[in-house]
């Protein structure tokens, strides 16, 4: 897919500053420079921009845990429990450079616990003030407190792509307010409705799960200094006060009531919010797919016809192939709700049950997620609307989806609802080989209450679009106020 296999790397900042695949982890790199192809992952060369994959390599990870032992240092100096001076050599040291992944890992592979090789390894490069590295924490204290500071950050992250989408659509509904279109429902002609609408209504579902990201981020941006069972015993008399220092320092909230580990739940609302989003996503991109069938041919994703290719054997196609790549990948997001959902349950103050696959399913989730809202913003940004096509496809319909129209007004000339309902069902059961104007001007029943200027003027498609206009445009309103925030 050309462009669409590897984003190149941003041309700013510290990333900018990187080789093109200073994303990748060692091994990967290794293999892509020797080009071995001995990457195993799609998500390492296939899926998700560069910027966000450097969320999740293990030198950022790394970076994270080394920020929580130097805060909490800092902090326990400020309290009197930590020589000052010890506390600055230990942040100079988490800050250096000089604690490597290769360092780290070699002692993993010693002492088979990847915290223990980090706390010794940023030990070993502060001189004397090692002794103090890590002192009166456990584990979790660093890995859950750093892995809110990565939720924080990919909250960021999704926020944003939440944000590029709606405006893509509203932009479009914007533009496409009194643009004509058949409703469907069952896939059947329902009622006429603007185009304008349909994006509006998107939009406000797009709009609508960033409420929900903004009321769960406070919930996963969140740490614990609190030690080994989450009573902050290590800690002694200075618990409460550690544990608020390093978590001001660092931009998160405490979890109010830990056991060794961040309480679970918390990953598993941020899995099932990512599921919702996804299933907004590939709602979105199946009205795409739907629309751009060649019967239909209402709408197209863009395509570049001076190189694109639609099929390797039929020259004449042209695809929504980024939609059912969202389509795709959208299913994938949601099947990894389930594992967060299942670590809620763990033995007693804890267990590893949740480790092993909180490492794969966070990140690809997250990265999956923010390439589904790019690939799904490019979609609606360069989405080609054929208003024309449209409007064919509303005066191929013979007026039969206006019946609703017909039905009010013979109800309000004093018909019963039911009787004027059933009228009109007789009326449009046989095929259409005429109008639904012609048919209902015919019916002695129906004149009797409605003359033929009132038949035309109830069976035009533009009253029912006037009023998704009027209503497309107080939503772009409304919804663009909210977008900006």
């Amino acid at each position: 897919m050309g462009s669409l296999e590897v984003a190149a790397p941003p041309q700013s900042g510290d990333l900018g500053r990187r080789s093109r695949f200073a994303f990748y982890t060692k091994p990967a790199r290794a293999a892509v420079d020797e080009g071995t192809g001995s990457v195993i992952c799609p998500i390492e060369f296939r899926y998700g921009r560069p910027e966000v994959r450097a969320i999740f390599t293990r030198e950022a990870r790394l970076d994270r845990c080394l920020r929580v032992e130097a805060s909490l240092a800092k902090s326990q100096a400020k309290l009197g429990i930590v020589p000052p001076e010890a506390a600055a050599a230990i942040a100079e040291a988490a800050a250096s450079g000089r604690v490597s992944v290769d360092r780290v890992e070699a002692l993993e592979r010693e002492l088979r616990h990847d915290v223990m090789a980090i706390a010794r390894s940023l030990a070993e490069v502060s001189g004397p003030s090692g002794r103090w590295v890590h002192y009166g924490a456990t584990s979790g204290d660093i890995t859950d407190t750093a892995l809110g500071l990565e939720l924080k950050e990919s909250a960021h992250v999704l926020r944003h792509g939440l944000t590029d989408l709606a405006s893509a659509l509203l932009d479009l509904a914007a533009k496409h307010s009194s643009t004509p279109e058949l409703g469907r429902t069952h896939g059947q002609h329902a009622v006429p409705m603007s185009f304008g609408y349909k994006m509006a209504v998107g939009a406000a579902e797009v709009l609508r799960n960033r409420r929900r990201l903004d009321e769960l981020t406070p919930r996963i941006a969140v740490g614990k200094m609190a030690g080994a069972v989450g009573t902050g015993a290590g800690f002694g008399a200075h618990a409460e006060a550690t544990e608020r220092e390093v978590m001001f320092d660092l931009g998160l909230t405490a979890d109010e009531a830990p056991t060794q580990i961040v309480g679970r739940d918390r990953l598993a609302e941020f899995g099932c919010w990512l599921a919702i989003v996804a299933g907004t996503s590939e709602r979105l991109a199946t009205e795409v797919r739907n629309l751009q069938r060649t019967e239909i041919g209402e709408v197209a994703e863009a395509f570049d016809e001076s190189k694109q290719v639609g099929s390797s054997t039929m020259a004449q196609k042209r695809n929504p192939m980024l939609s059912e790549n969202v389509t795709s990948l959208a299913r994938l997001v949601r099947a990894f709700a389930l594992p967060p959902l299942e670590n809620m349950v763990l033995w007693h103050e804890r267990d590893l049950a949740n480790s092993a696959n909180e490492r794969i399913v966070v990140p690809h989730a997250v990265v999956l997620t923010d390439d589904i809202l790019t690939k799904l913003t490019d979609v609606f940004a360069h989405l080609t609307v054929d208003a024309a096509r449209m409007r064919t496809h509303l005066d191929g319909s013979k007026g039969l989806p206006m019946t609703e129209s017909l039905m009010l007004a013979l109800t309000a000339r004093g018909l019963a609802r039911s009787e004027a309902h059933e009228m009109l069902r007789r009326l449009t059961k046989e095929p259409a080989t005429d109008t639904l104007a012609s048919r209902a001007k015919a019916d002695p029943e129906i004149s009797r209450h409605l003359s033929p200027s009132e038949i035309e003027e109830l069976l035009d498609p533009e009253r029912y679009v006037r009023a998704a206009a009027r209503k497309t445009e107080r939503l772009v309103t409304n919804l663009r106020a909210e977008a900006a925030l």
